[in-house]
């Protein structure tokens, strides 16, 4: 049984029920499937039980005659599909996500496209359990794929081998086409590919308009490809930052798979913010700085929350660019609204005492699909701003 608030925004379609939105709490094992009622015992939803995030449980339905079954999933994946069949037909693009969890139906489970391999990933032990009726639908609507690969983001004690479920190894690398632009990914070494697909459309921005004869800083790294994407853009120069050491050669990896020279772009393994240190020592300023540091990151010497230190991190930047340089400022953190990120940015240039304008703004692309009742599944902001 659900309370009276809990009923009213599952009627709506909000899709995440938590404890407290349970009369009693229901102690069955994650994955269950339970018929919501509300206080009249009147049908609300059914949902599966599932610890993800501050989550306890998704609704997968409000239809009391539907039945959770592979037509179910079916009926879910071909309308995925069908959506995204304009990224189908864009042959300058080969990466893209078919399958948004919440925004398409089905909270705890997002599918990523990678040139004909599909990439699963499960959010909770809940949706885990679901996981064979889940993958027999997918494969009866989706038959052209070379090879299914899964990343278990949860807790779990074993790892396979391999995260290959289905089909054949895709080659490594496997270059994806953006926008014109070769990366490098890797469907087999851990949670990451070596690309975001949500930053597509702030990647294209960058090379379109903002890197043209342009010096760029690109901090948070990762494998370089706002680097890449600015270096075919026409910038004279871009320096990568990350602490990751694997980030040299990946990043290294991306230039040369672009016919880049390498040689003709600076690539630093350190702390960001010791590179801001020794940048400000050198009087080093940019045109271009690229700030997208990870929601919460632990090194060392530092930890770093986006909710409680980008306003700080974006006072270094702002000293690093140029006067009418461009900062792209972007976050993930879901519990970062977007009215608090444009807060962060007002208080960094105050502090600074310096003014900007903001020339424009992202959020995710059109292929990661949100529900309209959920907007912590909206979860990235990215403000392209121009120091005065």
């Amino acid at each position: 049984m659900l309370k009276r608030r809990a009923t009213e925004r599952a009627r709506k379609g909000y899709p995440i029920l938590v404890l407290e939105d349970f009369v009693k709490e229901p102690k069955l094992p994650e994955g269950t499937l339970v018929q919501c009622i509300d206080e009249h015992k009147k049908f609300v939803a059914i949902a599966y039980l599932a610890k993800q995030n501050k989550g306890d449980g998704w609704i997968l339905t409000t239809n009391q005659t539907e039945m959770i079954n592979q037509n179910f999933f079916e009926k879910l994946f071909k309308e995925a599909m069908d959506q995204r069949s304009i990224f189908k037909l864009n042959e300058q693009t080969t990466a893209y996500r078919v399958f948004n969890g919440e925004g398409d139906g089905l909270g705890g489970l997002t599918i990523d496209f990678y040139d004909n391999y599909y990439v699963f990933s499960w959010y909770s032990k809940g949706i885990y359990t679901h996981r064979e009726l889940i993958l027999k639908a997918f494969k009866a609507v989706v038959s052209d794929s070379k090879g299914l690969y899964e990343k278990n983001r949860f807790e779990t004690t074993t790892k396979p081998k391999t995260d290959l479920i289905f089909g054949e190894s895709a080659p490594e690398p496997l270059v994806i086409l953006e926008n014109g632009i070769n990366y490098a990914t890797y469907l087999d070494d851990g949670l990451m590919t070596g690309i975001f697909l949500d930053q597509r459309d702030v990647r294209q921005s960058l090379l379109e308009k903002y890197a043209m004869g342009k010096t760029v800083l690109n901090t948070f790294s990762y494998t370089g490809a706002f680097s890449v994407a600015a270096a075919l853009g026409g910038a004279i120069k871009t320096t990568s930052v990350d602490l990751a050491k694997r980030s040299l050669p990946k990043t290294v990896e991306q230039f040369e798979i672009n016919s880049l020279d390498v040689n003709d772009h600076v690539i630093r393994v350190m702390d960001v913010f010791d590179y801001f240190k020794y940048a400000i020592r050198h009087k080093l300023t940019f045109d271009v700085v690229v700030v997208d540091p990870p929601s919460f990151a632990r090194s060392k010497k530092r930890t770093f929350s986006a909710a409680k230190d980008y306003a700080n991190l974006l006072e270094e930047v702002i000293q690093l660019t140029k006067p009418k340089g461009i900062i792209v400022a972007s976050t993930n953190a879901a519990n970062v609204t977007t009215d608090k990120f444009k807060g962060f940015i007002e208080e960094a240039f105050k502090k600074q005492n310096k003014s900007y304008t903001i020339e424009e703004t992202y959020t995710l692309p059109a292929d990661f699909k949100i529900n309209p009742e959920f907007t912590q599944g909206d979860y990235l902001k990215v403000f392209i701003i121009r120091k005065k």
